[in-house]
């Protein structure tokens, strides 16, 4: 089931991933809505499980100095379902995700080092059914809207 959300809806979520903070009166104010619609519509959406809390988000730099990475992979498909259990053990691995597209898997690595990126890197392409990898050092993050993880 899917949340039929509109502009003004959606223009609240933005402002919100980018500033949960951010007082109700701001919030009307660049949606051009009344204080009291705005704190009504926060609310329906809270009610609707849409907006599913609010969190701290770490400052990469100043909490863990990391060298991030996205990793594209191309595997044999068989290989899958040991691929996914070999990268579930490596702490390095932010996210894995299955996409469309010419790679099978966008995998993210956080790295001390890039000495220990390339530790990883090989060891990932040495693993069961990769063909191939293809990699992206992360130098910054330009805007970040993402969900917070629970």
């Amino acid at each position: 089931m899917t949340a039929h959300l509109d502009d003004i809806d959606n223009k609240i979520l933005a402002l919100l991933m980018d500033d949960a903070r951010m007082p109700t009166s701001s919030i009307a104010r660049h949606v051009s809505i009344a204080r009291t619609t705005a704190i009504a519509r926060i609310s329906a959406l809270e009610k609707r499980g849409i907006i599913a809390g609010y969190g701290v988000r770490l400052n990469d730099a100043l909490y863990q100095p990391a060298v991030r990475a996205y990793v594209g992979i191309s595997l044999d498909p068989r290989s899958a379902a040991g691929f996914v259990r070999t990268l579930q053990k490596m702490p390095e691995v932010e996210t894995l995700c299955a996409v469309s597209g010419s790679v099978d898997y966008m995998l993210t690595l956080r790295c001390r080092s890039t000495a220990e990126l390339d530790r990883l890197l090989d060891q990932i392409g040495a693993t069961d059914g990769v063909r191939q990898t293809s990699t992206s050092i992360i130098l910054t993050k330009r805007i970040d809207r993402s969900p917070l993880q629970e």
